[in-house]
């Protein structure tokens, strides 16, 4: 068999690749391209695509902005979250006591009494600035006008907070009553809710010398009122709890001797009767802000102004006193 030798061509067998590829590949291609009519979609059918993306993305458009919303109202919570327990810590702090949802007393006219003790600590806050102005006044020896702008609206303040504790004794007579909104070392020294006006006379005049003799004798004269309306609303409220205790042990001893449970009639009675400690509160505080009154009239501007410094530096010492004894260190019974 010849073998052909390795430099020479074979002609009759070698296929012309140049003349196949170009042929091969437009048929490869016309077979791997799809057909025109196959690729485009009809009209109806191109609008319904365009109608379903536009649809999309106003929905999702809609979402993004429920969204945003949803987080701008979750971060305003927050906020308003953080700014309410700042408040409640500063109240215990200054040794209010807060109560938590956990012992509220359940009654139906509870909540206005419960929410003074927030309303005072924001009040209270609101004077303390006040009073520091009022301060900064005096020591800058600013005139009688500016002094007196700042005493009046100290004043006003005054009416405020005799006004929001008026609604919360109509609420909750005995929340008031007990002070819960004070300090535990302030508790001490309530009568009926609130200062004894007489004793704080007693303050005045011993800080505010010299005074005139006519200054002295209207103070004077003021305190004598004052410690009369005292004793004759202190009798009041001692009758009140004389009253409803006779009521209450006739009652028990009524029920003993029929062997059955209270009657209704001297529950009714007896809500009756506490009913007047509401009125006994509002004349109370009715009787501090008088002798306030009368005491800015007694003095002049500058008096007046060392005047509220004074009481409230008494306050103020008094809150002290009570957030030392809360953080005293806790001695152990032996």
């Amino acid at each position: 068999m010849d073998y052909a030798s390795p430099g020479g061509t074979d002609t009759s067998t070698d296929l012309d690749v140049d003349k196949i590829n170009p042929a091969f590949e437009q048929g490869h291609a016309g077979a791997l391209t799809p057909s025109d009519s196959r690729d485009k979609p009809n009209g109806k059918q191109g609008q319904k695509t365009l109608r379903r993306l536009a649809q999309n993305r106003e929905a999702a458009r809609r979402s993004r902005l429920r969204k945003k919303a949803y987080v701008q109202q979750l971060e305003s919570s927050n906020l308003k979250l953080a700014q309410l327990e700042q408040e409640l810590q500063r109240a215990r702090q200054q040794g209010f006591l807060v109560y938590t949802s956990g012992d509220q007393p359940h009654s139906a006219n509870g909540n206005g009494a419960l929410s003074f003790g927030v309303d005072y600590a924001r009040w209270l806050e609101e004077h303390n600035k006040k009073i520091d102005e009022l301060r900064a006044a005096v020591n800058a020896h600013a005139g009688d006008s500016d002094l007196q702008a700042i005493i009046d609206a100290i004043m006003a303040r005054c009416d405020e907070i005799f006004r929001l504790k008026g609604a919360a004794a109509k609420a909750d007579a005995f929340q008031v009553l007990s002070g819960t909104w004070t300090t535990p070392v302030e508790r001490c020294f309530l009568w009926l809710g609130g200062f004894q006006p007489s004793e704080l006379l007693k303050l005045l005049a011993s800080r505010l010398e010299p005074l005139t003799e006519k200054q002295l004798d209207s103070i004077c004269v003021l305190q004598r009122s004052s410690q009369q309306a005292e004793d004759a609303l202190s009798r009041e409220m001692e009758a009140l709890r004389q009253s409803v205790v006779e009521t209450v042990a006739v009652s028990a001893s009524s029920s003993l001797c029929r062997a059955a449970g209270p009657s209704g009639d001297y529950t009714g009675q007896t809500v009756a009767k506490l009913a007047t400690l509401e009125i006994l509160l509002r004349q109370a505080d009715d009787l501090r802000l008088r002798i306030l009154q009368e005491v800015q009239r007694i003095l002049t501007t500058r008096q007046c102004a060392r005047a509220l410094l004074a009481i409230s530096d008494y306050f103020s010492r008094l809150r002290s006193l009570s957030s030392l004894w809360i953080a005293r260190p806790s001695t152990e019974m032996n």
